[in-house]
């Protein structure tokens, strides 16, 4: 089985990246279990942020690594959080006390919006090496809308609120394997795989094959 390293901390990404690449016959190790902290996120774009998570994670362990960028896009709030929805309330706290606030700073903001569209966004960049010149680049988005309250209990960050464009139900009440599949990510993912099939890449390969 091939290994990666998965440039991000966030168990919930983890989680979905490992159960998503399984199939493909691709070990998933997460940075944080070879001790690498997490890279700065500086930039105002997902792919440059991802880039620059996949390029850290790759020069801090000689492997190849995968770097995923996500987050959720309002069309009434001019894309926000956008880049910024892991900490749109700030940074303190636990993953579950951000996600909370986060969610509450959403829903004040939405008040008085009639339009409450929404999509989740990801982008995968994957590089052979830390100085990969033309590292696999791949995106999914996934339509739906910002709900006033909570519904499920699975997922993570804003799935509760976001009723998506399948079945009428939010991200947080849809079974794993179904979320997987539709999904900002899943997409992404998917076409990850048929980039590499058709590409012929020896994976992981040289940073150049082809």
């Amino acid at each position: 089985m091939k290994k990666i390293v998965i440039a991000s901390n966030n168990p919930g990404k983890l989680g979905e990246l490992t159960a998503l690449l399984k199939p493909l016959g691709i070990e998933a190790v997460a940075q944080s279990l070879l001790g690498v902290e997490e890279s700065d996120e500086p930039h105002e774009t997902f792919l440059e942020n991802a880039l620059a998570k996949a390029r850290h994670a790759s020069r801090a362990t000689g492997l190849p690594a995968l770097a995923d960028d996500s987050g959720l896009c309002v069309a009434s709030l001019k894309g926000e959080p956008g880049v910024h929805s892991a900490h749109y309330a700030g940074r303190g706290g636990s993953r579950d006390e951000r996600d909370a606030r986060n969610n509450a700073k959403l829903q004040a903001e939405l008040l008085g919006h009639e339009d409450r569209r929404a999509y989740y966004y990801c982008v995968l960049v994957l590089v052979r090496g830390p100085d990969d010149p033309a590292p696999v680049v791949v995106d999914g988005t996934w339509e739906g809308e910002i709900l006033e309250g909570p519904r499920g209990t699975n997922g993570f960050g804003y799935d509760p609120y976001f009723e998506t464009d399948q079945r009428g139900l939010t991200a947080a009440e849809l079974p794993a394997e179904d979320k997987n599949r539709l999904s900002h990510r899943g997409k992404a993912l998917s076409r990850l795989a048929a980039r590499l099939n058709a590409a012929g890449i020896n994976w992981p390969g040289p940073p150049c094959a082809r």
